[in-house]
């Protein structure tokens, strides 16, 4: 029986560490696609990779400019949703790292979109079957795939039992390489040690 190659786009947040961990992944992928905190992103991916065993990869391709908000320092849209929307953004980001795995000839590629993260489109369980489908659709048959959807974050850090110390070291700021303590990825960060009880 064929073994499946399976990748997760690790960012170094929360949810993406906890989903990494679960899973062990043959591969994680870190995409630069020129927000913000690229750097301690990537300092964060290396590291919990590093610990776990995995291969990583990094990803650059600078998008700032057509980025909007927080994570691209820039002014909102008028349509968006949130401080920190940028516009099509897990579209482009499933795009990349599909790019990359076809290569690596990976057949499963794994993100972690929490129950929080559904009032963006991007977010929700009908966007990621759509991408399933438009990836399958194309040469190479990359499955997407989405385990986390109807878990908040707190749930699947208990799910998948994932160490205190690599909790800690999640890196969600959307606004400074150093953590704000302000901005919505940074609340939501405290919220989740404060439910996992992590002083």
């Amino acid at each position: 029986m064929e073994l499946i190659k399976k990748a997760v786009l690790l960012s170094g947040g929360i949810d993406s560490i906890c989903l990494t961990y679960g899973i062990r992944p043959d591969i994680a992928y870190t995409i630069d696609y020129g927000q913000t905190v690229a750097e301690r992103e990537l300092f964060v991916s290396e590291y919990i990779c590093k610990e776990l065993g995995i291969l990583h990869k990094s990803i650059k391709v600078d998008c700032k400019s057509l980025g909007s908000g927080t994570m691209a320092n820039s002014a909102n849209l008028a349509l968006s949703p949130s401080d920190e929307w940028w516009p099509f953004r897990n579209q482009l980001l499933v795009t990349l790292a599909c790019m990359q795995g076809i290569k690596d000839g990976v057949k499963e590629v794994y993100l972690a979109s929490v129950k929080s993260d559904s009032f963006h489109r991007d977010g929700t369980e009908e966007f990621y079957d759509i991408m399933d489908r438009l990836i399958k659709y194309q040469e190479g048959f990359i499955n997407i795939k989405c385990p986390t959807l109807n878990l908040y974050s707190h749930e699947i850090a208990l799910l998948y039992n994932v160490p205190i110390e690599l909790l800690t070291i999640a890196h969600s700021c959307h606004i400074s390489n150093i953590a704000c303590g302000k901005c919505s990825g940074c609340l939501k960060q405290l919220k989740v040690r404060h439910e996992l009880k992590i002083e």
